[in-house]
């Protein structure tokens, strides 16, 4: 539904300015349309694409400055790690199953560990899942496979 505002919108602003002129207007009243239209274009990109951009950039700067030693995060190659040192533009890094210490600049440190980590789990998780979900075919394998093996059961019980 914004998609399609956003859309509008643009195509209103595309439009040539004689579209919205009457044979009474003059030059002048036109150029005034198009400057508005200008404006508004650049309104409208400021709220759809710099705005959030500008959250989501301090948002990620404040997790940066609040990195504490015993985070987990993981960096923007892709490195994971736990902070094992926090200076004033730099974070030490310890990776690996020996605790290799590696020390980044904090503007490298792309999030925590754990909601990319959760994220892949949960994924592969439901592909499980939906592996594990027995169709009518292998449910009747399985039935004919547990009556031969209750029958051959009974046959050891009675020899």
């Amino acid at each position: 539904m914004k998609k399609n505002i956003i859309l509008a919108v643009a195509a209103v602003m595309l439009m040539p300015v004689s579209a919205f002129a009457t044979a009474g207007t003059a030059a002048a009243g036109g150029s005034w349309m198009s400057i508005i239209m200008l404006v508004a274009l650049f309104a409208i990109m400021y709220f759809v694409m710099i705005k959030p951009q500008k959250k989501k950039e301090q948002e990620l700067k404040a997790m940066r400055d609040a990195l504490k030693v015993g985070d987990e995060v993981v960096t923007i190659g892709g490195i994971y790690g736990k902070v094992i040192r926090v200076k004033e533009d730099r974070v030490t890094l310890a990776c690996g199953a020996a605790l290799t210490k590696i020390e980044f600049a904090k503007w490298a440190i792309s999030g925590p560990a754990d909601e990319k980590a959760a994220g892949k789990a949960a994924a592969k998780a439901e592909e499980t899942e939906e592996a594990k979900k027995p169709t009518p075919k292998t449910i009747k394998k399985l039935g004919a496979k547990a009556e031969e093996a209750a029958e051959q059961a009974e046959e050891a019980v009675q020899e």
